[in-house]
């Protein structure tokens, strides 16, 4: 369907009294262009070899490097204390409330890289922030995706370095630390632009590259590094002539996405490994949880400038998104789905889905049936994964499907909407998720969620967070009906009725792992509607106990290792009009209530 023929419906649990037809509020036929997106590499780069990608570094600094080898010891050199004392303290901007880059006092280089990157005007978060960086405080900042933390955390690191004229027999003076490495190899575009007319060197080291590689890059000298945190702290451990003593400047990006994902240890051996005098340390979050605190507390000093600049907001998501969800049964999703993409072939969509068999699932099937889409997931290679967030970054349009790999900080341009397949566990997840649309000033976007009958009570968990929606309805008529054609296909196509299967285990396993479960219970789906949705005309058995399974927070990864006993289609009644398991008969078989 076009957007036009989403209507805002008038319900009393919308949570918007809107009545105009998103026709009236369409995008504009153009995909939302920038001046220059900051997340631009070179086709070269992204396609090289993992050591090629990820160990770049300033090729004009390759004199002062040859140089600086000459004499360089084990431990690097200290950089010098008259230097150390008269840079120490950047200079402060000159205006009071700057908001022009012009308005603060930076590097020739720095100025000369923004203007080439056509930035001019500076977001709030950088506004704010960027000045108390400048002036060597500590700062803990709150801002929601897309509101352009990057470049406020890089140019006071970039600044520092310049000022206190970081060569690479020092080694390395700033660490960034990204929870993802697709956001790594992101930042680390962002750092190459702005760092082409300075002589410090850079470069990234992140899981699934050539360790050997970033080891000897390491070895040489890397002023500014990027990187994971599992990456991060095997280089500190073990990369003899990782010089690091000099540093200067730790910066934590998505500190919340990290610790949710499973690196707090790793990150509490990064801190203690790493110097911490006159280290100046910067954490950004777009969310405060306890956990975040705590490494607050460890890895800042005492006293830390705290800026939220989305306190005082009417809404936790940016403007210029259009928000709405659709009330759909499980066995109609797919045909929505398909009818959508069909008829927004020129559009730019991200969908979301809950594991990664899904996204492998409905990859084979939408390309096999000729409707082309890129796929992003956990399981895929690191290289694959790299070349596929640049290809869809270049494109004009398309459809990626991916998990929650995509949701974070990963700036894409021109994205027109933001479909949830399968919604989200927690309404930080959906922020995440819609901030990959509508990123930067004066730029539209639109999101849509697709939520069973039964799951409406997570709107009153997006109500409280600030999330403005709208229900949108699809005429009947405008759904095609491709079920039997969709049945025919999984039940005769080897691989694609192997594929649907493992789909179909890893959606009822993640959405067993749901937190939610109010909103999200196993029991209340109508296994055999979730089947259709797969190809399925019988629910094909699954290895696990739908009905007593401990509920494990999801990690973004497909949940594995349920060892009970296989429940097979003896179990189900083929009745259409089942709406899920009711209650155990008496010889302890599950049976479907009419």
């Amino acid at each position: 369907m076009n957007p036009s023929e989403l209507k805002v419906k008038k319900r009393k649990r919308s949570h918007s009294s809107k009545k105009d037809s998103l026709a009236e509020q369409s995008l504009p036929n153009e995909p939302v262009t920038v001046k220059k997106h900051r997340t631009e590499i070179d086709a070269e780069s992204s396609e090289a070899d993992s050591e090629e990608v990820n160990q770049q570094q300033d090729s004009d600094s390759d004199d002062d490097e040859a140089a600086d080898r000459q004499g360089t010891n084990a431990d690097g050199a200290e950089l010098e204390s008259s230097t150390l004392r008269e840079n120490a303290i950047l200079p402060l901007p000159q205006a009071a409330e700057p908001k022009l880059f012009s308005d603060l006092t930076l590097s020739d280089g720095t100025s000369k890289a923004l203007a080439e990157m056509g930035f001019t005007k500076m977001t709030e978060v950088q506004s704010r922030t960027i000045p108390p960086l400048m002036a060597g405080r500590d700062v803990l900042g709150a801002a929601k995706t897309g509101s352009g933390k990057t470049l406020a955390f890089l140019i006071p690191a970039i600044e520092m370095l310049h000022a206190l004229k970081f060569k690479p027999r020092n080694g390395t003076g700033v660490i960034v630390v990204s929870p993802t490495r697709e956001l790594a190899l992101q930042i680390f575009g962002v750092a190459k632009e702005l760092m082409a007319n300075h002589h410090q060197t850079y470069g990234i080291v992140i899981g699934g590259a050539n360790r050997r590689a970033e080891a000897e890059k390491l070895q040489k000298g890397v002023n500014l590094i990027i990187a994971t945190p599992g990456r991060l702290l095997d280089h500190l451990q073990n990369t003899k002539g990782f010089v690091f003593r000099n540093m200067k400047a730790l910066v934590i990006d998505e500190a919340d996405r990290i610790l949710e994902i499973g690196f707090e240890d790793e990150m509490k051996q990064i801190i203690k490994i790493l110097p911490s005098e006159n280290r100046q340390s910067m954490l950004f979050s777009a969310t405060q949880t306890t956990k975040v605190d705590d490494l607050a507390r460890i890895s800042l000093r005492p006293g830390p400038l705290y800026i939220n600049v989305d306190s005082d907001k009417e809404s936790s998501t940016v403007e210029g998104l259009e928000q709405g969800y659709i009330v759909c049964d499980s066995d109609k999703r797919f045909l929505l789905l398909f009818s959508f993409l069909k008829r927004n072939l020129k559009k730019k969509i991200i969908v979301f889905f809950n594991s990664c068999n899904c996204v492998k699932y409905h990859a084979e099937l939408l390309n096999y049936i000729d409707l082309p889409v890129l796929e992003l997931h956990g399981k895929q290679k690191q290289q694959k994964r790299t070349n596929t967030f640049f290809e869809f970054c270049n494109a004009k349009s398309g459809t990626l499907i991916c998990t929650d790999v995509a949701a974070r900080g990963l700036d894409i341009p021109a994205v027109d909407w933001i479909v949830q397949f399968d919604p989200p566990d927690d309404p930080r997840d959906y922020i995440h998720r819609v901030g990959r649309t509508a990123r930067g000033s004066g730029a539209k976007g639109r999101s849509l969620m697709f939520l069973a009958p039964s799951e409406l009570g997570f709107l009153r968990y997006l109500k409280a967070a600030r999330v403005p929606l709208n229900e949108f309805e699809v005429p009947e008529n405008k759904i095609s009906n491709v079920q039997t054609q969709l049945e025919k296909l999984v039940s005769k196509n080897y691989y694609l009725n192997k594929s649907a299967k493992d789909g179909y285990r890893s959606y009822l396993q993640a959405y067993a792992s749901y937190s939610l479960k109010s909103i999200f219970d196993i029991n209340k789906l109508d296994l055999a509607k979730v089947a259709k949705s797969f190809g399925f005309t019988v629910p094909p058995p699954v290895n696990m106990n739908l009905g007593s399974m401990k509920a494990n927070k999801r990690t973004g990864k497909d949940r594995v290792g349920y060892h009970s006993k296989k429940i097979g289609k003896e179990h189900y009644d083929k009745q259409r009009s089942g709406t899920g398991f009711h209650k155990k008969d008496s010889d302890g078989k599950q049976s479907w209530s009419k």
